[in-house]
């Protein structure tokens, strides 16, 4: 079985934001276009992909991070071209939780992604979880796209969220786009790198219709095109030269010059639109395969041999020996548990077994399977840079590394917060105690924050 996508065209990133910002209104709209799914799910309607689970779609909230697959041509290539497989991406993506109680998914998520969408709502501008799950992105040296979403509701303001990102956030933030508009009269968004408008026509915005840019804008565009052009130059020495000497730089040299300014951390674009309005996700999408890293274009992984204690590196290359982080476990009602991993070196097939460079131990790998958040679709063979989840594994737990026995790696393990509230808990009757207590283990395999203790004089359980 041969790879269907090459690493060049995998993208692995993340949508993060704070509760309410429109993170998971802006996922389903990366569902929608992608052709995913055939209709969007609302929030507010309950009916959202992403947001799969029960309690999720009772309270409007995201709990768990959701892992999605789907695949996208950019928007600026002929539709004839688009249709073809090998002008597509594939995309993992995952949708994490805004909200502060569940943000240990947002950490653990951002340490296996190659990238990140950071929403922001348009009124409210960064707010206190965005600050955090920025400083995770920031630890994780995750290259991050900034989009300011929302820009239809009353008190929208770009400017001023943009302003709050640079001020809170980095300095590094640059704009990419001006929107059209504001409140309810927002109605499409300005390109600075092409000086183009662009709208969003026919059934859920479907149609990227390119215009010249409305008068009423055109200063403002020229203002800002100016800076970002002297923001990308900055990072290339012969480009800064040509710049100064006046010379007109091409639209090419700045989109690659820029590319590796994002992978490198040095920019962070920032876009704008409203996800609910249909206005802005696709270019988002063209900006996920214009700006974000491949596998390819991010440092290779380290790690060590747990025989010697030498470091050892992988590279992203289905011809090194396999190497796999284990980074959320998911308790499926219909197959079990779920071990999600994402491989960043080497091949695995369903049937084979699978080595536990952390326990020592060896478990065979009977199924493998593609997530479409609670959607599965088997598959026989992952590669290099994939994310996937295994079923039915016994003695995985979050952290643990899997590799080739012959060539072992540990990969370093993610640090999670310890908690700061604890709780006793008993069960009604005797007979439930063994049922708790299997609960109990269950939610901790699931979540590493949640920790269980006994406390040894009064005999209680305690929970953390």
């Amino acid at each position: 079985m041969e790879r269907d996508y090459p690493l060049e065209r995998v993208r692995n990133f993340g949508i993060i934001a704070h509760i309410d910002a429109g993170k998971t209104t802006t996922s389903e709209r990366v569902l929608f276009y992608t052709g995913a799914q055939h209709s969007i799910g609302e929030v507010h309607e309950g009916d959202t992909t992403t947001d799969w689970m029960e309690q999720e779609r009772e309270r409007g909230i995201t709990i768990t991070a959701a892992a999605i697959t789907c695949f996208w041509a950019p928007t600026y290539l002929p539709e004839a071209e688009r249709q073809k497989k090998e002008k597509k991406f594939r995309f993992n993506v995952i949708d994490t939780p805004g909200h502060i109680d569940f943000t240990v998914e947002v950490k653990r998520s951002l340490r296996v992604l190659d990238g990140a969408v950071v929403v922001f709502d348009g009124v409210a501008g960064v707010e206190p979880q965005s600050e955090t799950n920025w400083r995770y992105a920031e630890e994780a040296q995750v290259p991050r796209l900034a989009f300011i979403n929302k820009l239809d509701r009353t008190g929208a303001s770009f400017e001023r969220s943009y302003k709050s990102i640079l001020d809170r956030l980095s300095k590094r933030a640059v704009r990419m786009q001006i929107p059209i508009g504001e409140e309810d009269k927002h109605e499409g968004v300005v390109d600075l790198l092409k000086m183009k408008a662009y709208y969003f026509e026919g059934n859920m915005g479907n149609t990227v219709v390119e215009k010249e840019i409305p008068e009423n804008h055109r200063a403002d565009a020229e203002k800002y095109r100016g800076e970002l052009v002297e923001r990308i130059v900055e990072n290339d020495e012969a480009l800064m030269t040509a710049y100064l000497e006046g010379k007109e730089i091409s639209l090419d040299a700045l989109k690659e010059t820029l590319r590796k300014a994002v992978i490198a951390n040095k920019i962070f674009p920032v876009f704008t639109g409203s996800a609910l309005k249909n206005k802005g996700v696709q270019l988002i999408l063209d900006a996920v395969v214009d700006l974000l890293p491949s596998p390819l274009d991010i440092p290779p992984i380290k790690g060590l041999n747990p025989n010697t204690g030498e470091e050892v590196v992988r590279h992203a290359s289905d011809s090194e020996p396999f190497a796999a982080l284990a980074f959320k476990l998911q308790a499926d009602p219909f197959v079990g548990q779920l071990t999600f991993f994402r491989v960043y070196s080497g091949t695995i097939e369903s049937g084979s077994y699978i080595y536990n460079s952390t326990t020592g131990n060896k478990e065979r790998l009977g199924r493998i399977v593609r997530l479409q958040a609670n959607q599965r679709e088997e598959v026989k063979k992952v590669f290099a840079g994939e994310i996937a989840a295994a079923v039915g594994l016994k003695e995985a737990k979050t952290s643990h590394t899997f590799c080739d026995e012959d060539n072992p790696i540990i990969l370093d393990q993610i640090v999670f917060p310890e908690p700061v509230i604890s709780l006793r808990i008993e069960p009604k009757t005797k007979a439930d105690q063994e049922k708790m207590g299997m609960a109990l283990k269950r939610l901790s395999d699931e979540d590493p924050t949640f920790k269980i203790k006994s406390d040894t004089e009064t005999g209680e359980t305690v929970i953390m």
